[in-house]
């Protein structure tokens, strides 16, 4: 709470505290420090005024900066009465000579941060302004909203005193000085116990400065331990007794009076201007004609809306309580995850490490066996072709001495022979004999890329990956519509695995197995084409590279009984107008144009009216049904994507595949109402006038998924009706979905 007790511009206590108009407070004599005086005829500030008396001391406990704020600020006694002290409040500023300062302060800066505009001083040889010479305009700006307010003729007296909190700050300062000479060191051995400097949070030991040197220094064991100061005692504001010292409403203490008039006590309180005012503010002050309401009344009223706004705060208070508790939990569970992730991942680089050991051992194998391969193949090369030379070079030295010879009978007799040797050992160094069998390079080459790619893209994005959690389905946004379901989910809070898409899985509306409706990113989706008057299971689960995770509770949606639907200008054709949010519709064009609803049935039976607003010059318009690509400028029925009935103002026809069948006495004229029943359990169709059924079932054997259709030209206006129940007159059995 101390922090709510200080100035913004000195930091210390506040005194004499005055709220300024943006609901802030500061000091008096720091509101005379800030303020601005700004003649209108000139560009600079005026002279300061001299004080009529010494600056106000310092609070107890104020820093510096409160010193500096208050060293040239009037005597709190003289601004609040007495002679002269008027017009003091009205300007409260001082030269720079007129100060008796040498030095001029650039700008003042309290120890809560916030930054005070200097005062600028006159330029040289600028006379003092007297007293109540010349307009001019004075201003304060607030040193923690910047708001400037300016002051009127009573000056810093017009802003209201907040007494309320000048009686907390005493009793505050009452309760910490009491605390503060209550708590005594636990260790002393002198009689009485020294005061106590400090706490420690983790011994919970009280201690003075001595023992605390002695007993607990700052090193060591005790080098983490938080040192506090002492705490209050249960007198002390916080502490849980009465304030110390404060006097009750009734107990003494002077009631505040009127700032515009002195002898008058508050007793009511101006609604527009949200201030207390007197009687005679209200008899002849500007509050005469403005709302007010009784002081109590009002006090109580205010009372019971800053206890209520208390409570939430105390809730968001109990909430942050147990959100730091799960931050603390969470701390240590970071701790001991960190020592198993650091543990696993030194197990996991190990055993890596130890592969590439492995794998390196099998490499050096095979290039030692390439090496021994090589040696042997270039060894036995060596050892065949020295043999070969050498039996060449015996050869030739025999046949060089044969040859040497002069006796012809008797080389003749061997020279034959020899020249075969000659010839075969020629022949024997065949082409390649004198080349290498292998080379000195090794043909092996080592893939190493892919596992240093690997290496360099080893993280942790794989080891954290889980499977994600199980979605949340959001029970308050999943709705149905018609034949439509909108289901949305989320994932749980503090849910770290990430999530790459959902997974949408729904039942066949009739208890069979689930299909998937949806896979993607998104959070929300809509299920369109679904079966009236059914009941569908849906779940959702999320997925990522790790797996699929676990399945969402099931949530079961039931669709309309009764289809709600209008015109749907989007597919109609050009010519079509279609009016009354969609449900009338009418033409632009004598031929006859096409127009589809917005609705689609594959399933149940469904029954749907056209009123005839407007019917001219006997035209044919047809109503039936119709697939999604039927063709839209010409009658409905002429193709083979619809199946529809066309009336005259006399009697009508079946069409399908512009086969006209099932003539029936009995048209239509304004104000008639056509009705369509569409049974997709008996697969037929079957058309109403005026609530007769016109013929027999029209079509049978119609399967698929079909829209509710009706073509007409200018000369007729027809509205629809849509989400009716089957007539007990005509309605057909029911029968189970299968």
């Amino acid at each position: 709470m101390e922090e709510e007790l200080k100035c913004p511009v000195c930091g210390s206590l506040f005194r004499e505290p005055i709220i300024l108009p943006c609901s802030h407070n500061v000091c008096l004599p720091c509101a005379r420090t800030i303020a601005v005086q700004t003649p209108e005829s000139e560009q600079h500030l005026p002279p300061l005024l001299h004080s009529r008396g010494p600056a106000p001391p310092p609070a107890p406990g104020a820093g510096p900066g409160a010193a500096a704020g208050s060293a040239a600020c009037l005597d709190s006694e003289s601004a609040a009465g007495g002679g002269g002290g008027d017009h003091a409040d009205k300007l409260s500023l001082h030269s720079e000579t007129d100060s008796g300062y040498g030095s001029y302060t650039p700008s003042l800066k309290s120890p809560n941060g916030v930054r005070v505009l200097p005062l600028v001083p006159a330029p040289p040889g600028a006379a003092a302004a007297p007293r109540g010479a010349g307009p001019a305009s004075s201003s304060l700006t607030c040193p923690q909203c910047h708001r400037s307010a300016s002051l009127d003729q009573r000056g810093l007296r017009g802003f209201q005193r907040n007494r309320l909190l000048e009686a907390i700050v005493q009793r505050y300062q009452q309760g910490r000085a009491a605390a503060a000479a209550a708590a005594k060191c636990q260790l002393c051995d002198r009689s009485p116990p020294e005061p106590a400097a400090v706490l420690c949070e983790q011994c919970e030991v009280l201690y003075c400065s001595a023992c605390q040197l002695r007993c607990h220094p700052a090193r060591g064991p005790f080098a983490k331990h938080r040192l506090a100061p002492p705490p209050a005692h249960p007198g002390a504001p916080g502490g849980g007794g009465d304030g110390g010292g404060g006097k009750g409403a009734g107990g003494g203490r002077k009631l505040p009076t009127c700032a515009e008039h002195d002898l008058e006590n508050y007793s009511m309180y101006c609604v527009s201007c949200r201030s207390p005012v007197c009687y005679q503010c209200l008899e002849e002050g500007k509050h005469s004609k403005h709302d007010v309401k009784a002081l109590g009344a009002m006090w109580k009223q205010h009372k019971a809306q800053l206890s209520q706004a208390l409570n939430g705060v105390s809730d968001k208070a109990k909430e942050a309580k147990e959100f730091l508790v799960q931050l603390k939990n969470l701390l240590q569970q970071i701790q001991e995850n960190g020592l198993d992730y650091e543990a696993c991942l030194v197990a996991q680089c190990d055993a890596l490490v130890d592969a590439l050991t492995r794998q390196k051992a099998k490499l050096l194998t095979k290039v030692t066996k390439e090496r021994e391969h090589k040696l042997k193949v270039v060894w036995d090369q060596i050892n065949h072709c020295t043999l070969k030379l050498r039996q060449s070079t015996g050869l030739m030295e025999y046949c060089l001495e044969v040859i040497k010879e002069n006796d012809p009978s008797g080389f003749l007799q061997i020279s034959d022979a020899l020249i075969k040797r000659v010839q075969v050992s020629q022949e024997q160094w065949v082409k390649g004999a004198l080349e290498p069998k292998v080379s000195a390079e090794f043909d092996l080459t080592l893939d190493s890329e892919p596992l240093l790619q690997s290496i360099h893209q080893l993280d942790f994005i794989q080891m954290k990956c889980r499977v994600p959690p199980v979605p949340l389905l959001q029970l308050e946004k999943c709705c149905t519509r018609n034949n439509s379901v909108t289901l949305a989910w989320r994932m749980p809070p503090l849910s770290h695995n990430p999530v790459e898409g959902y997974i949408l899985e729904l039942d066949d509306g009739d208890g069979g197995q689930f299909r998937e409706v949806y896979v993607g990113k998104e959070t929300l989706c809509t299920i369109d084409g679904l079966h009236f008057n059914s009941t569908y299971n849906a779940r959702v689960k999320a997925f990522n590279s790790s797996g699929v995770g676990p399945y969402s509770k099931t949530v079961i949606l039931q669709t309309s009984d009764v289809a709600w639907f209008t015109f749907d200008p989007s597919s109609a054709h050009r010519d079509i107008v279609l009016s009354n949010d969609n449900q009338t519709a009418t033409c632009n064009s004598y031929d006859d144009r096409v127009v589809l609803g917005t609705a689609a049935f594959s399933k149940g039976v469904h029954y749907w009216e056209l009123h005839v607003d407007r019917y001219d010059n006997h035209p044919d318009p047809a109503f039936g049904i119709a697939r999604i690509n039927v063709v839209k400028d010409m009658m409905l029925g002429k193709d083979d994507k619809a199946w529809a009935m066309y009336v005259d103002n006399n009697r009508s026809w079946f069409m399908h595949c512009n086969s006209h069948t099932n003539r029936t006495e009995g048209g239509v004229s304004k104000g008639a109402t056509v009705g369509v029943l569409l049974d997709l359990n008996k697969h037929n169709l079957t058309f109403y006038i005026n609530g007769q059924q016109q013929g027999p079932p029209a079509f049978e054997n119609i399967e698929g998924v079909f829209m509710p259709a009706l073509s007409l030209n200018r000369n007729v206006q027809v509205t629809l009706h849509t989400g009716l129940e089957v007539p007990q007159s005509i309605k057909q059995p029911k029968l189970p979905n299968n």
